[in-house]
């Protein structure tokens, strides 16, 4: 199969902001307590922190975290997981036990190790904004007041200088603790920005948008918050879980059709908001959770029978999955105009890019395309035009069997190629073209595939999904790549010149 990429560096979507490789770190499961915090374990550190979960969350190079929640947020009073008097509280969400012996200075810490950046969230749906401005002291004000004194006394250091914030988590939802309708969350998230924003001027916040297309109010409860919220907020969320319940794998791999959908819908709708407000400022994306997320998500796995650290929502990841998991990636390059955070929910244990076991650590297939994609897509992002055979998909019609995203550093004059073949048959010779530059060396190609779109890490053979050398060759003026079926490659450091 034949495909080809025209490129120009002149036709681009702006800089692609590397925020949108974060990572989402929830209190469920055995995310924290046997993921990340493991006490007593050989493998964990004097703060109780696993060295091996740290190393492997580095090489994903997120610039953020969010936490603690989720759908745990929306019961959870931070102040319960700081200083040395902590108790244990039921969670509604998860029906587990927090013991709260894991909180907010020991995040930080983890961030710091980690080397990322926390992305907090707060609790807007049994608390209010003055909890929620009461954490910004507690991590970002050097005063002489409650909260900030606290800070000192409980983990001696200077101000965390947190400057994401969520306010809340799917409110839209009936299922979240302190649900409410759109109009009334939207004027409690207004009133919770403006008090935040008094303790700290400097921070982004991220309004609660829709939890799913499949909402009834998808959209327009969007639209609701953003009218009231405009100019207190920089971002809006927006969630997605892809699922293969049809058993359809050519109709899976056609996921990234609908993931363009919702971009363009929101859009649509951030431009609508700003002009009907004749407004100068600007709101976009936050898609702070994204992932696969399908077999273990039925009512038997949202059941944590009041224990501590429950096994919860373990998904057990493919091929296939990881394919998708890398149009998420496209997509969100593509609209590098909309789009400036994105979190992959989530990265440890529960529905993660790592598991764990009391002895060690398995990188899952999801893995691989974010830790590649992170450490290449720098600079613009370039309109890509593809040339590819197509084909149907359920009810997707006219898909491109290839899918593709590109970055461009001007001040190099590199660029870097991000194909998937959504093919389960056939491998494609894909032609890399630029209208007003030539080709000047070939790059470096890291490819995942498989013969299997079922294949999967395991703990007897866990890199059975994982990247391989791939080659790529300058052609007159192009660049041609051999990407096998059902794969993806990443193509780094393809150089580039002016064309004469």
């Amino acid at each position: 199969m034949e495909a080809t990429v025209r490129l120009d560096t002149a036709y681009n979507a702006g800089t692609i902001d590397p925020r949108i490789f974060s990572g989402f770190l929830e209190h469920l499961g055995r995310s924290i307590y046997g993921g990340v915090y493991d006490p007593g374990n050989k493998l964990s550190d004097a703060d109780g922190q696993r060295t091996d979960v740290i190393e492997a969350m580095s090489g994903l190079n997120m610039p953020y975290v969010r936490y603690p929640g989720g759908n745990f947020v929306s019961n959870y009073d931070w102040r319960d997981g700081v200083g040395p008097d902590r108790k244990a509280f039921p969670d509604f969400a998860w029906r587990a036990t927090e013991p709260n012996t894991f909180g907010t200075d020991e995040f930080m810490k983890w961030c710091r190790k980690v080397g990322t950046e926390p992305m907090m969230a707060v609790n807007l749906g049994t608390l209010g904004p003055a909890e929620a401005a009461g954490l910004v002291e507690y991590c970002n004000m050097d005063t002489a007041t409650q909260y900030a004194q606290a800070r000192r006394r409980n983990a001696g250091t200077d101000p965390y200088n947190v400057k994401m914030w969520c306010l809340g988590n799917e409110m839209d939802g009936f299922w979240q603790a302190g649900h409410v309708p759109a109009d009334q969350y939207a004027l409690k998230a207004r009133n919770a920005a403006r008090l935040m924003r008094g303790m700290d001027p400097s921070i982004e916040l991220v309004a609660a948008g829709s939890s799913g297309r499949h909402m009834p109010t998808y959209l327009a409860w969007d639209r609701t918050v953003l009218e009231t919220c405009w100019d207190d907020i920089e971002l809006i969320s927006a969630h997605r879980y892809s699922n293969n319940r049809e058993n359809d794998t050519p109709g899976f791999l056609a996921e990234g059709v609908v993931i363009d959908s919702i971009l363009e819908e929101y859009a649509g709708l951030l431009a609508y908001v700003k002009g009907v407000k004749r407004s100068k400022h600007d709101v976009y994306v936050c898609f702070d959770e994204w992932n696969v997320w399908y077999r273990e998500r039925d009512g038997k796995n949202r059941d944590g029978k009041w224990r501590v650290g429950p096994d919860q929502l373990e998904e057990e990841y493919n091929l296939e999955d990881a394919l998708v998991c890398a149009q998420y990636l496209n997509s969100f390059i593509r609209r590098a105009e909309v789009v400036k955070v994105a979190c992959l929910a989530q990265i440890v244990n529960v529905i993660a890019a790592v598991v764990t076991s009391p002895t060690g650590m398995l990188k899952q297939s999801i893995y691989y395309p974010s830790a590649l994609y992170a450490a290449t897509a720098k600079g613009l992002s370039l309109t890509p035009v593809v040339t590819a055979p197509r084909y149907d998909a359920s009810d997707r019609e006219g898909v491109a069997y290839l899918d593709a995203a590109a970055s461009y550093d001007e001040a190099t004059g590199d660029a870097a190629l991000f194909l998937v073949n959504r093919s389960v048959s056939d491998s494609v010779r894909v032609r890399i073209e630029f209208d007003d530059r030539d080709v000047s060396h070939a790059g470096d190609v890291q490819i995942l595939s498989g013969d299997d779109p079922k294949m999967a890490n395991t703990w007897s053979n866990p890199d059975a999904i994982s990247p391989k050398n791939g080659s790529s060759t300058v052609d007159g003026r192009g660049l041609v790549v051999e990407l096998p079926r059902l794969g993806m490659a990443v193509v780094s450091g393809v150089g580039t010149r002016p064309r004469a």
